[in-house]
């Protein structure tokens, strides 16, 4: 109920995990909680975390032949999120999700030959995959108010000459890495238990992605990415260094060209398993910012009418975590990540139609909200959504679309000062 959710009400957004700083740092902060051996592990896994790889002469070597980027900070900066490119930049902090019409093993996307199911847009041997270039043009709307807003639609070009001409792509920004431990932790049963209250109540239908675990060989719930296609840490973290770096690990020891090419042939893993695990401990250890401003009446007014308008049936404001093997610090916590790690559609505006294990082309993952009121602090920007198109949290609100119709005609139907209030609670979190 609403009163049970508002009186969940907390500073303490990560449990235990809660940090209290507002900086810069405020996403790169070790859990207050680790102690002894684990902050040391911590500590190595932020190191690696940082780490640029480089050509066979690099203190690094494994990089390429095909890569997006050279570390993983580099994308996930200060362990934030990324962002589009503006004109004249690079593609820094955001890729592209590859595959042809069909499904590849365990039911995953069917990877592009000779490209694998993530294009690479720069090369260390080899021409890149593909280029890319993004345009966009505004489009008008207006609030029940008669206030003006105007939204930026995207158009990606992609080229190359491995680039077949029935190519489903996903664009996607690197999301942040904070808080993920716990979101791991969360038991499957809680996940299932909130896609069952949502179908009952008929507003929204959530549902769970079940995915292929690499790690375990078995089917899982699907937790993390934009379509939450991955089960655990371990396996995003060696499907990142090999996606994004081209950084092959026991888990993933192929080339994403293999096949194309002699230089892609399958070869001795470039990154230790215990280098891969430290790196996973590191995103599942980080500290969550404390909530800001909660007695703040402009807040707390917008918090009401973030639960009137229905946002919190997906936002899910208070999960609870069980127990995660190995990394005592993240169970047994109360967190409010406001969200509900299920899939959702949200509509033909935002649809990327590429299907991803359960989920199709027009179902994301509900992001979580926590530490949201940081990004301009941590990152320098306001991008949201999965490409970055909203410049502001509004705009990414009135983006949404599908089950969130409703919520979004809400908020198009506030007056000025109520929409200035959810901002305002938004931006606590």
């Amino acid at each position: 109920s609403l009163a049970a959710s508002l009186a969940a009400r907390s500073a303490l957004s990560g449990g235990d995990l809660t940090v209290f700083d507002s900086t810069a740092d405020a996403f790169s902060l070790p859990a207050p909680n680790l102690k002894g051996a684990h902050l040391l592990q911590h500590g190595e896994g932020d190191v690696a975390f940082e780490v640029d790889f480089g050509d066979a002469l690099s203190p690094n070597p494994g990089l390429g032949p095909v890569f997006d980027n050279v570390s993983c900070e580099a994308c996930h900066v200060g362990d934030g999120r990324g962002r589009a490119p503006v004109a004249g930049e690079m593609f820094e902090s955001m890729l592209f999700r590859s595959s042809i019409p069909g499904q590849g093993p365990h039911g995953g996307p069917l990877g592009v030959p000779g490209l694998g199911t993530q294009l690479q847009l720069r090369g260390a041997g080899l021409l890149p995959d593909a280029s890319a270039v993004i345009s966009y043009v505004e489009s008008q709307g207006m609030f029940a108010d008669g206030s003006a807003y105007q939204l930026r639609i995207p158009t990606y070009t992609l080229t190359g000459i491995g680039v077949p001409a029935n190519l489903l792509f996903s664009p996607r920004v690197a999301p942040a890495v904070f808080g993920l431990g716990l979101l791991e932790a969360v038991p499957e049963v809680e996940v299932l238990g909130i896609s069952f209250l949502q179908a009952a109540q008929r507003r929204v239908s959530g549902r769970p992605n079940y995915v292929w675990d690499e790690v375990h060989q078995r089917v899982a719930l699907g937790r993390f990415g934009w379509k939450a296609n991955n089960p655990n840490l371990i396996q995003q973290t060696a499907g990142a260094y090999n996606g994004d770096m081209g950084i092959t690990t026991s888990l993933f020891p192929a080339e994403s060209c293999e096949g194309a090419n002699p230089l892609c042939a399958r070869h001795a893993p470039e990154l230790a398993d215990d280098v891969v695990t430290n790196v996973a401990f590191y995103t599942q250890t980080l500290g969550v910012p404390a909530r800001r401003s909660l007695n703040n009446p402009l807040v707390r007014a917008g918090e009401l009418l973030f639960h009137q308008s229905g946002c919190a049936t997906c936002h899910v404001a208070t999960l609870h975590t069980g127990f995660l093997p190995g990394v005592p610090e993240v169970s047994n916590q109360v967190i409010h990540p406001y969200t509900d790690l299920l899939v959702h559609d949200m509509g033909a505006a935002l649809a990327d139609n590429r299907p991803d294990f359960m989920a199709n082309g027009r179902e994301w993952r509900t992001a979580p909200l926590w530490g949201i009121g940081l990004v301009q602090t941590v990152n320098h920007h306001t991008n949201f959504l999965h490409d970055g198109r909203a410049r502001s949290l509004l705009e990414a609100i009135l983006w949404h679309g599908g089950e969130a119709a409703d919520a979004q005609a809400k908020v198009r139907a506030m007056n000025a000062a109520n929409r200035a209030a959810l901002i305002a609670f938004l931006q606590s979190l």
